[in-house]
């Protein structure tokens, strides 16, 4: 067994491990790597631990490299879990050991795996102190049969709500490459809404090239005005919604509820196992929107291995709290055009 750095003569097997690892999110695919890459340019680290040819682990990462603040290792940037997933628990160890060599070599400041295994690391591990963050929740529904099936399973209010955006005369409509203008429009001024930078217009577009028939855009619209959108990306049993926007002045139509419908029909009608919500904070308010879909929470871990340090919780969510409320403030364009360029250096 060796560990080794995968290329992209790998792409195919690395995929077909993720399609049969149960708890790999499509993030981990090898499309994230060259969307990452393509776009922002970050190296990638993919880490493989492979016998007689056959891939036996393996541990997407990231040399993630911030200007003047030097280089750390990241797994995954720009979504909620990359993790460590290997056919037993030495595999494991010699893909982690390779990582932090890795960030030896390289003079990086630290790991971070972003990862749903609560035992990955137990204590200090080779003279590097380990952190960990357990403040949020990947929330998970488990997928029947057909929509049908799905649609009847919804509490009566929650399939109200569906038919009051559709009696509200909003349309949903498939889309590509075409609609990416329709879905920035929405996005981009939803970020500015929330205080946060947004991700460039190249980012969407290469995670929709990339992905290709494993990603999906989907977009509400209002007569021909877009109101709402989402993506959704798959492995041949896990359906991740990373992105999904409306514009605040047309919720009471209720545009979210006929995006995450038709998202769940498409994932259950082509017979995906479990839809990821994506990450939450629990009884917030995106875990109870979420929950009324029937998604249960799953405890995200996110580790950090490096120098110990003290950080001022407190201090640092109102450090936080400011720049959204100046970020809000930025007119839109500005927003956008500071934001599209500073976002590839912000790893979640």
């Amino acid at each position: 067994m060796q560990v080794r750095l995968a290329t992209l003569k790998d792409k195919k097997s690395w995929d077909n491990y993720v399609d049969n690892c149960p708890d790999a999110a499509p993030y981990c695919c090898f499309s994230w790597k060259e969307a990452v890459e393509q776009a922002y340019g970050h190296k990638s680290c993919y880490l493989l631990a492979e016998e007689d040819g056959v891939i036996k682990g393996i541990l997407p990462l990231f040399d993630f490299r911030i200007p003047f603040c030097g280089s750390s290792f990241v797994s995954l940037p720009f979504c909620d879990v990359g993790d460590v997933f290997a056919d037993n628990d030495d595999i494991k160890k010699a893909l982690m050991a390779e990582a932090i060599s890795l960030i030896k070599q390289s003079k990086g400041k630290e790991l971070d795996v972003r990862s749903y295994q609560g035992d990955l690391f137990e204590a200090d591990t080779d003279n590097l102190h380990v952190s960990v963050e357990t403040k949020k929740v990947r929330m998970l529904l488990n997928l029947p049969g057909s929509s049908d099936e799905l649609w009847s399973g919804f509490k009566s209010k929650l399939r109200s709500q569906v038919r009051k955006a559709e009696k509200n005369g909003l349309t949903f409509r498939w889309g590509g490459l075409e609609k990416i203008d329709d879905f920035y429009q929405v996005f981009s001024r939803n970020m500015h809404a929330l205080g946060s930078p947004v991700h460039s217009k190249k980012w969407i577009e290469k995670i929709l090239v990339n992905y290709g028939e494993n990603a999906r855009m989907g977009l509400v619209y209002k007569d021909d005005l877009p109101v709402g959108c989402g993506i959704i990306l798959f492995t041949k049993n896990i359906v991740s919604i990373p992105w999904a926007s409306t514009l605040r002045e047309f919720n009471g139509l209720a545009p979210n509820m006929l995006i995450y419908w038709n998202l769940l029909k498409y994932a259950t009608d082509n017979e995906k196992k479990v839809f990821d919500f994506g990450r939450s904070t629990l009884d917030e308010g995106t875990y109870l929107f979420k929950k009324q879909w029937g998604a249960e929470p799953r405890q995200l871990y996110w580790y950090r291995l490096g120098k110990s340090q003290t950080e001022n919780e407190t201090s640092s969510r109102i450090s936080r709290k400011m720049l959204e409320l100046i970020w809000q403030k930025l007119p839109l364009a500005m927003a956008n055009f500071i934001g599209s360029r500073v976002r590839r250096y912000i790893s979640l």
